[in-house]
């Protein structure tokens, strides 16, 4: 069964998680958001690079 959610279920907060901003650098990047949907955490595409590469 597929639940769709009510405007009043959408909080300030989990809004406030799309905001493209890099959880590393503190950069803001539109691929933030990207990352944030392929892999869950919101890393700009530089810094996912570097992680892969240096990955401590």
């Amino acid at each position: 069964m597929i639940k769709y959610l009510d405007q009043s279920e959408i909080k300030e907060k989990d809004l406030e998680d799309l905001d493209n901003v890099c959880d590393e650098c503190k950069r803001k990047d539109e691929s933030v958001l990207q990352n944030l949907i392929l892999t869950g955490f919101k890393v700009c595409k530089s810094c996912r690079l570097s992680k892969t590469i240096f990955p401590l």
